[in-house]
């Protein structure tokens, strides 16, 4: 099935309200495993699907505008900086990575990846030490980890998308 545009701006708002609704479920649900800063990132389930279903410049403006909406929310200044940086190279990642043969979940696991190294990049710069790059092992398994449940549930929405000839 073609998309038109009102389809296309349907879906659009659907996906930028449900990334904002995972991110607030997340802000209530503590998920402490004793790992400081370790989430599951249920908003980037958002993002990877509409990477699959809908154009580039789409799935990151979603990122984006999930990002902004967040930490203006339920953040601040600090939050903001960590989740761009983290969103932005996670999905540079996640865009470039698509273009390959990886997997959904392979695409996922490495948005987990790389938007882990970005919060550590934005860690270092604002605490004028590099010395934090000792956590980052902790921080890439827990990546790896959130992004392969992510991946697997993303796979699923994708493919019923596909079921219904959703096209971009």
């Amino acid at each position: 099935m073609k998309k038109n545009k009102a389809q296309t701006i349907a879906l659009y708002g659907l996906m930028v309200a449900l990334a904002f609704v995972f991110s607030y479920f997340e802000s209530l649900i503590p998920f402490n495993i004793g790992i400081p800063g370790v989430k599951l990132g249920l908003a980037n389930l958002v993002v990877v699907v509409a990477l699959y279903i809908m154009k580039p410049a789409q799935a990151f403006s979603i990122a984006i505008i999930r990002i902004l909406l967040a930490s203006m929310t339920f953040g601040n200044v600090y939050s903001l900086a960590y989740s761009l940086c983290g969103g932005i190279l996670s999905f540079a990642v996640m865009y470039f990575a698509k273009k390959t043969k990886l997997s959904v979940i392979g695409v996922s696991m490495l948005g987990g990846i790389c938007h882990n190294i970005g919060q550590i990049i934005v860690a270092a710069i604002i605490m004028e030490t590099s010395k934090i790059a000792y956590y980052l092992p902790v921080l890439l398994v827990a990546g790896l980890l959130t992004g392969l449940l992510l991946g697997i549930v993303s796979k699923i929405v994708i493919d019923r998308f596909e079921k219904l000839n959703f096209s971009r």
